[in-house]
């Protein structure tokens, strides 16, 4: 299975970033929340739909529900960061998160009923002083904890990426490789889906995955839609079809 990396690296245009397009900023009520005397009221922009789908839904309709709130966090976090000249920073406070909320027992915690919201807003403290989080994030973080939505995280982190990427025109390129390679092979790879996207700016993640032999992966595109393979078990895969394609000619 391959094993996500945290770490990544930039190709970034000189171009300053485009202001927060009005097509990710749906019908919107604006709410003010205030936890403690820590953090300063932060307003944020939520659809209705993320006001709506507090409660855990079943099956297909709850998932959209979810991805659907989910989206309208994201959406909100990213606008004040762009309004607050942060959007760069406060990506760096989500890559922490994911990060941070990708231990299970970390998310275990936050998502269990039984323990009240004070202790949580407590730990979040202590992740705001170990992490150097951001008021504005660790204020967002509180309010997905007091709505007890904090169970959307994952899916938020996820949609966050995205609209950051719109706002920045990032392409995000995820390399999968059997070993770490050096930053300056993934530079040229980061060149490379620059020249094929026409992107300013190319993002990239790493991923081990020693299924491919050697070599390694490049996904692109919506989704990762687009795969660029140059790992040997790809040319293995290659070779076995045609092996079997007809009788092996031996030139004796």
């Amino acid at each position: 299975m391959a094993a996500l990396q945290h770490t990544t690296i930039s190709l970034q245009s000189k171009t300053p970033s485009p202001p927060l397009s009005s097509a990710l900023t749906p019908r919107t009520t604006t709410l003010s929340f205030s936890f403690s005397s820590t953090f300063s009221p932060l307003p944020l922009k939520l659809s209705s739909s993320a006001l709506t789908a507090r409660r855990n839904g079943s099956g297909s309709l709850g998932a959209r529900m979810n991805a659907s709130a989910a989206a309208s966090y994201a959406s909100a976090l990213a606008d004040v960061a762009n309004s607050n000249n942060t959007l760069e920073t406060t990506s760096g406070d989500v890559e922490k998160i994911e990060k941070f909320f990708g231990e299970p027992s970390v998310f275990d915690f936050f998502i269990n009923p039984t323990i009240g919201l004070e202790k949580k807003r407590q730990v979040l403290d202590d992740i705001a002083k170990s992490s150097a989080l951001q008021p504005h994030t660790i204020n967002f973080l509180n309010i997905l904890v007091d709505a007890r939505r904090i169970d959307l995280i994952k899916d938020i982190v996820k949609e966050f990426e995205v609209v950051y990427n719109k706002i920045t025109d990032t392409e995000l390129a995820i390399v999968s490789s059997v070993v770490k390679l050096e930053s300056q092979h993934l530079a040229q790879i980061a060149k490379q889906v620059q020249k094929l996207t026409g992107a300013k700016n190319v993002r990239i993640k790493t991923e081990i995955d020693p299924s491919l032999v050697a070599g390694f992966t490049v996904r692109y595109g919506q989704s990762g839609s687009k795969l660029i393979d140059l790992s040997v078990k790809k040319q293995l895969e290659e070779i076995a079809a045609e092996l079997d394609l007809g009788d092996i000619k031996l030139n004796l």
